[in-house]
């Protein structure tokens, strides 16, 4: 069986950075790419796909992206369920990333004149439904 996935897109929101109970980080982030084709406004439109990225590659995700910033990823598609606070079953479906690749000079990314502000927050592994 083959699960790839690559995407190319910008960042909707500064990544969330959080830890486990065990002090494993952990980053949740949204990626708006855009489609190949136009709709009949002749507007291109996006998909706007979850991606969760793990461990040091999370905390250096978080350290040199921001809201906006332009990024190569790369990994496969998961689907994980938990029960919410009602106890309904909720199916999530998103890129587990293995590589990324920042895809604007440094320059560029500083002109924009945006700063990570993401702080860490401690959450435990039963605040995370995964």
């Amino acid at each position: 069986m083959i699960n790839n996935v690559s995407l190319t897109g910008r960042l909707t929101r500064d990544a969330e950075l959080k830890y486990t109970q065990g002090g494993t980080a952990v980053a949740q982030f949204t990626l708006a790419v855009s489609r190949k084709f136009t709709n009949q406004q002749g507007e291109r439109e996006s998909d706007f796909i979850n991606c969760v990225v793990w461990r040091k590659s999370a905390e250096n995700f978080c350290k040199f992206t921001h809201k906006g910033s332009l990024v190569g990823v790369e990994g496969h598609i998961q689907t994980r369920t938990y029960d919410n606070k009602e106890g309904q079953k909720v199916y999530v479906t998103e890129v587990v990333v293995d590589n990324f690749a920042l895809l604007e000079p440094k320059s560029q990314e500083t002109n924009q004149g945006s700063t990570n502000s993401s702080q860490p927050a401690d959450v435990s592994d039963d605040d995370l439904p995964f």
